[in-house]
């Protein structure tokens, strides 16, 4: 059952970009019918492996934007623990509650941003770093011509908010995060959507590392038996995913994905009430 779940996240994953790892823990939840603790764990492993490899692909067209993916990872591991506690202090049903809640949010984020600017619901494909970036005065600039970012006290204390936001859901929910960090990236800098999906790749990629080995020496249980096998399912489904996106990924495609997530967010409300 894990290895079909897989490859159910691995192919949404393909098709939407970095937002589909938050689909990893309901489907989990519902699916093998494990609490949110059981589920966070195992979804951050086969998130992490997964945006490693969109890392890797994205770091020869110079997409990624490596300093700043450490400094939120580094950052992020700093909070990560503060979430891990938060979560075992809180009751299951409310934890469960709350991920209903940034579901829908995220959810409402992803029709809108296909509404408003579909050009950015598109799969990420290879253009020229540095283009298409936000109009305005943003806190962190980018260096002409490099697509590399302009290091000023103001764009470091940006960086490292946005990585302990992400650090800290990552341990609360057991989400990557790349729902918090393209959108901040892109509202806070001028790099173009696919430098900011291509640098989220990578911090998702070190602070899923880092949540799941400080969960596990704090203490939380890994189902490996079933973590393998949904990995290898994500990885497979990714491929997949890639593969076939240039052919249906699109606004209508985003939005199919938002509505998908609504749903899932009522039955987890409903399960914890």
């Amino acid at each position: 059952m894990s290895i079909a779940i897989g490859i159910v996240v691995g192919l949404m994953l393909g098709l939407t970009g970095a937002g589909g790892s938050v689909f990893a823990v309901p489907l989990l939840m519902l699916g093998m019918h494990w609490t949110l603790p059981q589920a966070a764990p195992v979804a951050l492993i086969a998130v992490c492996a997964a945006a490693a490899f969109g890392t890797v692909a994205a770091w020869d067209v110079s997409y990624v934007r490596y300093r700043a993916a450490m400094l939120m990872s580094l950052v992020g591991l700093v909070t990560a623990p503060l979430g891990l506690l938060a979560a075992a202090a809180l009751p299951g049903a409310a934890l469960t509650t709350l991920f209903a809640a940034v579901l829908v949010i995220v959810a409402l984020r992803m029709m809108l941003q296909a509404r408003r600017h579909p050009e950015e619901a598109q799969v990420v494909r290879a253009t020229v770093a540095g283009d298409g970036t936000p109009s305005g005065g943003p806190l962190c600039r980018i260096k002409p011509g490099t697509g590399r970012l302009l290091w000023t006290r103001t764009c470091t204390l940006t960086i490292a908010a946005i990585g302990a936001l992400t650090g800290f859901l990552s341990g609360l929910l057991g989400v990557g995060g790349g729902f918090v960090i393209v959108p901040s990236l892109r509202a806070s800098s001028e790099l173009s959507v696919h430098s900011a999906v291509a640098t989220s790749l990578m911090a998702i990629a070190l602070t899923s590392a880092g949540t799941v080995l400080v969960s596990l020496l704090l203490g939380r249980t890994m189902l490996w038996a079933a973590a393998v096998p949904f990995v290898i399912g994500a990885l497979a489904g990714m491929f997949a995913g890639r593969r076939i996106a240039p052919r249906i990924a699109g606004p209508l495609l985003q939005q199919g994905f938002a509505a998908m997530m609504l749903g899932a967010a009522g039955v987890l409300m409903m399960k914890s009430l």
